[in-house]
């Protein structure tokens, strides 16, 4: 919802009965993650009648994401002599290429193809309703995108409540999986989708593969504050999430600090289930991509820009953990003594607003420009063009675990890293050797960082061929599909080979 401080205010003096309060209400408990007192005030007003048509709707969408948060699965019955096919995956995905060009479905494509490369049949499917509810009205029932086919799932009827989506989900995958045969389901974080395809893999009797690329809880508790940690819905959350990783029969996600947060979470909500085996599968770069970043002068040329400016900046979403704010106020710090310094922020997103007049209130607006969201494919070009590639993050629970693909592809791209010293951003950034690392909401430290590669500037070409040439050997999609190659290999020959038999009736 909007402004959670001002709407409290305007419910403060309304009596309970007063018609659309109780949603409101309900709406702002939701907001703080109160779960149960969201439910339960709509409960009560239509216990009262004073409920109306609207708060009766909401009861019933709010009950159903209760009821996700807690013990709910889908139901599908066992099939019978289901018969795989070998080397051939179904993909369960939230969104994907062509209609949503995200880091997300950048990853999910650039994954897939590279397994297509090494003699695996893809097939990705997307979540119900995906991408009619994005906007995209005559969408196809499957786009096919360098190979890999993104089935869809619409229904004439998408269910109305986010219980009756995930059974919708369940019985939509397992038909398409009866047409596909894989040997082995793969699917995303969060845990709704693995929902559904737990239910699939069991009731087709193969393996299943939970790729946790984030925890959904943590972005969600980094935008309230502290108390947002101790709510029933982030408590609740992180529960499901730990019941899908310790049912999947293999767990992957990007790093290892991540790794290690997922081994904190099966403890503190599943402690009497042995710790699930977590393998790595971290963000890459292809051929492409190498391929498309220019050298800086030519980026610089074909961009406009003046090849003479010490250029700093970022290619991001611009939202408050990405840590702009922290940027700019460096920025302010170094622009006495760096006259050709200029700020390049490459990208959008809710903070925009407040980080612009940040610029003007520190005085600095005329040396920074935000580019607002350009395409991904021109996403090198603009990380060529810069000095150095800035990841300012905050020191959050969430930019603590999750390791960001940007990194990898400023140093693919030539570019010298400059990031938080934070433990996700470690794995790819070491320090003074692919890049340099500076603590984490000090601005003083990083305008210092910074103008440790103004007045070294063979130092900063070092970074850079080190952090290139590390990419290279490590950060490709390539290495990363040989070791998920060997991973559903191993999965699918422990496997059955067929599965559920059908019981032969007594003589």
């Amino acid at each position: 919802m909007g402004d959670a401080e001002l709407a409290a205010r305007l419910l403060d003096p309304l009596p309970q009965p007063t018609p659309g309060a109780s949603a409101t209400r309900a709406r702002l408990a939701w907001h703080h993650g109160d779960v149960d007192g969201a439910v339960a005030g709509l409960q009560e007003a239509v216990r009262r009648g004073s409920g109306t048509r609207g708060e009766r709707a909401l009861l019933g969408r709010l009950s159903a994401e209760q009821d996700l948060l807690g013990d709910f699965t889908p139901h599908l019955d066992p099939v019978p002599g289901y018969r795989p096919r070998g080397r051939t995956m179904l993909c369960a995905v939230t969104n994907s290429l062509p209609h949503t060009a995200s880091g997300y479905a950048q990853r999910t494509h650039s994954y897939l193809a590279a397994l297509r490369v090494r003699g695996w049949d893809i097939h990705a499917v997307t979540r119900p309703g995906y991408p009619v509810q994005v906007g995209r009205i005559l969408a196809r029932h499957t786009d096919t995108v360098d190979g890999i086919p993104y089935h869809r799932i619409l229904p004439a009827r998408l269910a109305p409540t986010a219980t009756g989506r995930a059974q919708q989900h369940a019985e939509a995958l397992l038909r398409l999986a009866l047409t596909t045969r894989p040997a082995v389901l793969h699917t995303t974080s969060h845990y709704v989708n693995a929902l559904a395809v737990r239910a699939v893999a069991e009731a087709l009797g193969i393996p299943w593969v939970y790729e946790v690329r984030g925890l959904l809880a943590d972005t969600w508790a980094a935008t309230r504050g502290p108390a947002a940690l101790a709510s029933s819905r982030y408590q609740r959350f992180q529960r499901r999430e730990a019941r899908a990783l310790t049912a999947a029969d293999r767990a992957v996600t990007l790093g290892a600090a991540m790794a290690q947060r997922l081994a904190e979470l099966t403890a503190e909500h599943c402690p009497d289930t042995p710790t699930p085996r977590v393998g790595l599968a971290p963000n890459g770069v292809g051929e492409d991509y190498l391929r498309a970043a220019p050298t800086r002068d030519r980026a610089r040329a074909t961009l406009g820009l003046d090849p003479e400016h010490f250029l700093i900046g970022t290619v991001t979403s611009v939202v408050d953990y990405e840590g702009l704010d922290d940027l700019l106020r460096a920025a302010a710090l170094l622009r006495p003594s760096v006259p050709a310094l200029r700020v390049r922020i490459v990208g959008d997103g809710v903070a925009r607003p407040g980080l612009e007049h940040l610029a003007r209130e520190l005085g600095i607006a005329d040396i920074v420009t935000f580019t607002g969201r350009v395409d991904r494919s021109d996403a090198p070009l603009h990380t060529a063009a810069l000095n150095a590639f800035v990841i300012p993050r905050k020191d959050r629970t969430v930019t603590r675990a999750v390791t960001p693909l940007k990194p990898v592809e400023a140093m693919a791209a030539g570019t010298t890293v400059v990031a938080s010293d934070l433990p996700a951003l470690r794995e790819s950034v070491r320090h003074d050797t692919t890049g340099l690392l500076t603590p984490p909401e000090d601005p003083a430290a990083l305008a210092a960082t910074v103008l440790r590669l103004v007045t070294h500037p063979d130092d900063a070409a070092r970074l850079a061929r080190a952090g290139r040439q590390w990419a290279r050997a490590h950060r490709t999609w390539d290495a990363v599909a040989r070791d998920a190659d060997a991973r559903y290999c191993e999965l699918v020959r422990d496997a059955p080979m067929t599965a559920h038999d059908v019981e032969e009736s007594p003589a």
